[in-house]
């Protein structure tokens, strides 16, 4: 997309010059195809919860020989402040993204729970 060059009277392009080919583009774009793009996007959400619960399998092994709980209140802490800040930089919703957090740790702390023989998972 090209930017419309200032005007022979010195002003920069308007709003709507700017921002009508990006209006445009993605009114050609197929619905279809957003959505395809929006399941690529969930499936690598989940590929990554699935990560993130297999490290917590293994961090475990580490607490149970340092002795130390599952639930680490400083570190869930942390989190929660990182996932809060990160989507202030991304402009969403923090509150709602420290919500997912919160179930996250949940489902962290879950597998913990389980590979350490306490859980309730199968």
């Amino acid at each position: 997309m090209e930017v419309p060059a200032i005007s022979s009277l010195g002003t920069a392009p308007s709003i709507h010059q700017l921002y009508t080919p990006l209006l445009i583009n993605t009114l050609h774009m197929r619905i279809e195809d957003i959505r395809k793009e929006i399941d690529k996007v969930d499936y690598e959400i989940v590929r990554h919860i699935a990560h993130r619960q297999e490290l917590a399998g293994k961090i475990v092994k580490i607490k149970i020989t340092k002795g130390l709980p599952v639930h680490d209140e400083q570190r869930t802490n942390a989190v929660l402040e990182s996932a809060f800040n990160c989507a202030v930089e991304y402009k969403i919703d923090p509150v709602t993204v420290q919500k997912i957090f919160e179930i996250l740790i949940a489902m962290s702390e879950e597998r913990q729970r389980e590979c350490s023989g306490e859980g309730n998972l199968p």
